[in-house]
């Protein structure tokens, strides 16, 4: 079972959660889908849960703030060794930060921003909590991608601010997307996506790995939730993308049960 106990690399996707109106239904649905353990945070954490596997902390789910309108909506946060410098480089990069950094009790420094092409993502600067202490396993958050309708713009905006540098695995042409990697790394951490031809807003999804995609994808349309996509056979495993009863988007995929030849790019 991977798990973490340190905090993560600066630039490293690091923790997810979700805001929705109602944060009990959503536990219902997230609990009963994937087995999540969700418990109560203190009351000046503002009605925060914390789901965790095996006692490791997983994934939050929070209500939205009050006085903001926004949809239901998952959330990937990239670890920062220090969140107000990183704010300051969103800042320059022609990101938008939409407040400053704040202290979340002593767990924590955060803020959430926006990249040029209108992806939203957190920040977070670890303390007491140091992010996901479980990944890569059923019910773990097991990769984190860009959507972006201004790809080469959203390359130039992470690299000013993580310096993250980028690997094509894509034709160039029916498909285009890359995966990042940390300064000085090789590997991966995350992908990046032209959904320029979708006509969709840009965002952030967020994959949790599972050990059955198709009996998930049932499981959750049991729940309420609506498949938008798949199941699919991939390179990187059986898939698919669902819609959760309150909104929020996210993807589930088997990485046991990939078909074909991992694509190495080239146009």
């Amino acid at each position: 079972m991977p798990t973490r106990d340190e905090a993560w690399p600066q630039g490293t996707p690091c923790w997810i959660d979700c805001q929705v109106d109602d944060p009990a239904a959503a536990r219902d649905f997230y609990s009963s889908l994937f087995g999540w353990d969700i418990q109560d945070s203190p009351a000046e954490a503002g009605g925060y849960l914390m789901a965790t596997i095996d006692g490791k902390a997983a994934a939050g789910i929070g209500p939205k703030p009050e006085g903001m309108p926004m949809p239901s909506a998952w959330t990937t946060y990239f670890a920062a060794d220090r969140a107000d410098e990183i704010a300051e480089k969103v800042g320059k990069a022609g990101g938008q930060v939409f407040m400053p950094p704040f202290d979340v009790l002593d767990v924590g420094r955060m803020f959430i921003g926006s990249d040029p092409t209108g992806g939203v993502f957190g920040v977070w600067e670890a303390k007491a909590h140091t992010g996901a202490g479980v990944y890569n396993q059923h019910g773990a958050y097991c990769w984190n991608e860009l959507h972006t309708s201004g790809y080469d713009q959203a390359h130039e905006f992470y690299n000013s601010v993580f310096g993250w540098h980028y690997t094509e695995i894509g034709d160039g042409e029916s498909f285009t997307y890359s995966t990042f990697a940390l300064p000085g790394q090789t590997d991966g951490v995350g992908g990046m996506m032209d959904a320029s031809a979708l006509g969709t807003p840009t965002y952030w999804l967020t994959w949790i790995q599972v050990d059955d995609a198709d009996g998930t994808l049932a499981k959750a349309t049991e729940l309420g939730a609506s498949v938008i996509m798949g199941p699919d056979d991939s390179p990187f495993g059986r898939m698919g993308i669902l819609q959760a009863p309150q909104g929020e988007v996210f993807g589930v995929i088997d990485p046991a049960k990939a078909v074909g030849e991992v694509p190495t790019g080239g146009a």
